[in-house]
């Protein structure tokens, strides 16, 4: 007897539609608080423009993407419980801030804390350092493409791999404005990173400067900011990039906040 067609979509049409959608909300919430536009999100995503809208029009009833500007969409209205308020990330940078006066006296060098805001980090709170040549380019404010510093490439090497591999497809347009990164080097440098339990990045951000940073973890687990110190290369040894490891993770765990 033949075989009756039949239009119900079998259960491998029905995961690879879950798995475009993941990526598509991956790029979304990887994007800026502007929101991304359609192409950006078909580049990041890897699909055509037709699915894109069709996965979009889904994530929009659902309530986790929406509508910002004409052709630009940013995460909906049921991420809100998840994303960090301004009084949030107030709070964190002042329980953060005695952290970063502890690693700075003990190493005499800036440190620096961020946190991720999609595919960017955001500078909240830095503290000088006693050592007459410091290194001060980046301000509290700064953002910049998460990865390209230490502390944002501690905080993208922990994020999964899917996070981390859609924030990397985000900004792989602004990669080579620093320091020539590439995708291909920043994935590289989160696999080294993942391995070390440190990050360790120079010439990228801010040229013959090297940095050295690890994440900070809430009582669940999850990767909530990134903490650095960045010098001068000369006085950044791979002996001393070691020193500044252990006191970043005394700094945290002397405020009961974990590193690992």
């Amino acid at each position: 007897m033949d075989k009756i067609p039949t239009d119900k979509p079998s259960a491998h049409d029905d995961s690879r539609t879950l798995r475009r959608g993941l990526q598509v909300m991956d790029a979304v919430l990887a994007g800026p608080p502007e929101g991304l536009r359609v192409t950006a999100l078909c580049q990041a995503a890897g699909l055509e423009r037709a699915t894109v809208y069709r996965l979009l029009a889904t994530l929009q009833q659902a309530g986790y993407v929406t509508q910002v500007a004409r052709f630009h969409y940013a995460p909906g209205e049921r991420w809100g419980p998840l994303a960090p308020s301004v009084q949030q990330r107030q709070d964190l940078a002042q329980r953060l801030a005695p952290v970063l006066s502890a690693i700075s006296t003990a190493c005499g060098d800036a440190a620096y804390a961020v946190v991720r805001e999609g595919g960017l980090s955001h500078c909240i709170a830095r503290q000088m350092g006693s050592y007459p040549v410091q290194v001060l380019e980046i301000q509290v404010g700064t953002r910049q493409p998460l990865g390209v510093g230490a502390a944002g490439l501690a905080l993208l090497s922990a994020l999964s791999d899917r996070e981390a591999e859609a924030v990397i497809g985000l900004n792989t347009p602004a990669l080579p404005l620093y320091g020539d990164m590439t995708p291909a080097l920043l994935r590289l440098l989160v696999g080294a990173t993942r391995e070390r339990g440190w990050s360790t990045v120079g010439n990228h951000a801010t040229k013959g400067v090297l940095a050295v940073g690890m994440p900070v973890y809430d009582t669940g687990r999850e990767p909530i900011a990134g903490i650095s110190v960045a010098t001068i290369e000369e006085r950044m040894p791979k002996e001393r990039q070691k020193q500044i490891a252990q006191a970043i993770r005394k700094a945290l765990k002397a405020a009961q906040l974990s590193a690992y």
